[in-house]
């Protein structure tokens, strides 16, 4: 039977404080993050499964997640002064003016957002439950989430707008934006409506996909520190685009193979999870917080992900299974 209503506080955990977005000092902030980051994860996991789609749909509903916060929540996407920092100067090699924003910024929040806010916590939680493809919410858990979801979104909405100096983009990035995550979800639900044929070939083992999302997401986080200073804007934008190939690639590749199942997925999880926590400790200086209270603050939330990861992994050897997802 499913169950009433489940908070996920790994959402916020995960996208706002282990990667240093958000310091520790900050930590009661937690409750604000948690109504758009844990119920958004709720949401996207609860329509997937309920639609009987797999991981693609859960993909996608995650792009679509990050265009909806980054866009009419906050409208990071359009304002070119957002929180004081000069994003329209950062990202103006790649602006184009039909979208209203910038392709290497929209990059960034599909792959932030998509990633490591949605389906890395999802993929970490669905490990400790003995049928990870069932709902998680009954009728009422799945009411009363998605109106939690949209009281925080609007209350994240009006105090971001505050305090942008009241920021409004105009009628044709919110244009642009809509068509985007309208076109996103329907692409969700488009994709996945059978896993495809299995392939003859063995599935690499756990340990070696979890190495290659490690190796694909921290080549993406090191791009965004090494690469985007020292080389043309457009150069950045196409090594996202070889890197997410590569990992399309692979994934469609070796998610049919013979033996995948749940260890590799949450091998795959805790891959990327492994790169928020080098990734936060470059990041972490850039909060506004003291050095001292920042690397301490992803100290702790590194300590915790590596604890986390390692019960992941206990509690799917444990069950051994191998259903497809």
């Amino acid at each position: 039977m499913a169950v009433g209503l489940r908070p996920d506080p790994a959402g916020p955990l995960v996208g706002e404080f282990l990667l240093g977005n958000t310091p520790i000092s900050d930590l009661g902030s937690l409750f604000l993050f948690i109504p758009l980051y844990g119920c958004g994860a709720l949401l996207v996991r609860e329509a997937a499964r309920r639609a009987g789609r797999g991981w693609p749909t859960m993909l996608l509903l995650g792009a679509a997640y990050g265009l909806f916060e980054e866009g009419p929540v906050d409208q990071m996407l359009w304002n070119p002064h957002y929180g004081g920092v000069p994003f329209g100067l950062v990202y103006a090699g790649t602006h184009v003016p039909l979208l209203g924003t910038s392709v290497a910024l929209l990059q960034d929040v599909v792959s932030m957002h998509m990633i490591w806010s949605i389906c890395v916590p999802i993929a970490l939680v669905e490990a400790f439950g003995r049928e990870p493809r069932r709902p998680w919410l009954g009728r009422l858990g799945l009411g009363v989430t998605g109106l939690v979801f949209a009281a925080g979104s609007l209350g994240l909405a009006a105090l971001q707008y505050a305090y942008n100096d009241e920021f409004m983009a105009s009628a044709g990035q919110w244009t642009v934006g809509a068509v985007l995550i309208v076109g996103l979800i329907a692409a969700a639900f488009l994709v996945g409506r059978s896993p495809g044929p299995r392939s003859p070939a063995a599935a690499p083992a756990p340990w070696r996909a979890g190495c290659a999302a490690f190796a694909l997401t921290s080549a993406y986080w090191a791009g965004q520190t090494l690469l985007r200073d020292h080389v043309p804007d457009w150069i950045t934008a196409f090594v996202w685009l070889l890197l997410a190939a590569v990992a399309s690639v692979l994934g469609l590749r070796w998610s049919r193979g013979r033996g995948w199942g749940a260890g590799h997925r949450v091998a795959v999880a805790v891959g990327a999870l492994l790169t928020y926590v080098w990734a936060g400790f470059v990041q972490a200086t850039d909060s506004g917080a003291p050095a001292a209270v920042a690397l301490t603050g992803n100290a702790v939330f590194g300590a915790g992900a590596l604890v986390l990861a390692a019960a992941a992994v206990r509690s799917v050897r444990r069950r051994r299974t191998g259903e497809p997802g």
